[in-house]
């Protein structure tokens, strides 16, 4: 597929690097926008572009571009996707998809209509290693699901925090990289929590940068997520069943696990990435887009929308709450 790419940050020289390197499965990097043409044409020349645009208007002008990758500040999401779609092309829009579960209902309802792909680009949804751990949850190899945990946190500085918690750009540690601990926990849970309790500190920006949330699923089923932004945690997590364990070293660049079922037995499984791990959504909207479905069967519409709903409900109880406005 020819992809478009909006903003040419860390995030898209990432995408863009993966695009490169799957160019012997048909994809493409078509072209390139930047609010600084400099800036978009030193990135097309970089990952071996095609066409580079000093504005995001011209770049969904251009008639070869099929799928645009948006890669600009969270509060832009939503403005941005809606615009793709408006000018007929798919969409695969980074993490958090929007800044609201309103928006993302509206995003979704115009691709339907419009016949086009759009997709969360929560690309650990699609790790092998992580699919491999949804099926051995479902076959029962740990029993009952009973416990998870995980935990994410880094420290930003300088530029980098001020735009991690701005909180005029969809800022906090939450829709940063919550969603990362939030979306394993859907994986592993298959359903969105019953009830949550959470501890929270809100920074000098007015954002959050350090939570801990206990969510309680059906079945009384619980889990413990821990995101920071300002303390460098391990992306350490785990899932306790009736009959066994699985444990990660890193949930969220998952190539390995570990199983240990009560009584002794224990083995790993690893399944490292083909590239860097971006490959496998990338696989996915082009075979969508190709198929002529306007969302994925591995990460639905119902999924992302769970997530948002549920980060929503924990700004709304923190005093914080991004309101939609068309």
């Amino acid at each position: 597929m020819k992809w478009g790419i909006l903003a040419t940050g860390n995030i898209a020289r990432k995408f863009a690097s993966t695009l490169e390197a799957m160019a012997g499965e048909g994809e493409v990097l078509e072209a390139a926008a930047s609010r600084r043409l400099e800036s978009a044409e030193a990135f097309v020349k970089e990952f071996g572009g095609k066409k580079a645009y000093g504005s995001y208007e011209d770049l969904l002008k251009d008639p070869e571009v099929e799928a645009i990758y948006i890669a600009t500040p969270n509060n832009m999401h939503y403005d941005n996707a809606k615009a793709c779609l408006e000018a007929g092309k798919h969409v695969l829009c980074e993490k958090p998809f929007t800044t609201s579960a309103e928006q993302a209902e509206a995003l979704y309802a115009m691709a339907e209509a419009k016949g086009l792909f759009i997709m969360e680009a929560f690309w650990i949804r699609f790790l092998p290693v992580l699919l491999k751990m949804q099926e051995l949850i479902k076959e029962g190899t740990i029993g009952q699901v009973v416990h998870a945990r995980s935990d994410y946190g880094f420290i930003a500085t300088g530029a980098r925090k001020d735009r991690k918690f701005n909180s005029g750009l969809g800022g906090g540690a939450l829709l940063d990289i919550g969603i990362y601990n939030l979306g394993f926990m859907h994986m592993v849970m298959g359903e969105p929590p019953v009830s949550f309790s959470s501890r929270v500190h809100l920074n000098e920006y007015g954002t959050d940068d350090f939570s801990t949330i206990l969510l309680e699923y059906p079945g009384g089923r619980t889990a413990g997520v821990t995101t920071s932004i300002g303390m460098d945690i391990p992306r350490e997590a785990a899932v306790f069943g009736t009959k066994g364990s699985i444990t990660l070293p890193d949930f969220q660049k998952a190539e390995k696990m570990t199983v240990r079922l009560y009584g002794g037995e224990s083995y790993d499984v690893e399944i490292p990435f083909d590239i860097n791990g971006f490959e496998y959504q990338i696989r996915e909207a082009s075979r969508c887009a190709a198929a002529g479905q306007s969302t994925s069967q591995i990460l639905k519409a119902e999924d992302s929308l769970a997530i948002l709903k549920l980060m929503d409900d924990i700004r709304e109880s923190w005093g914080l709450k991004f309101a939609f406005e068309e």
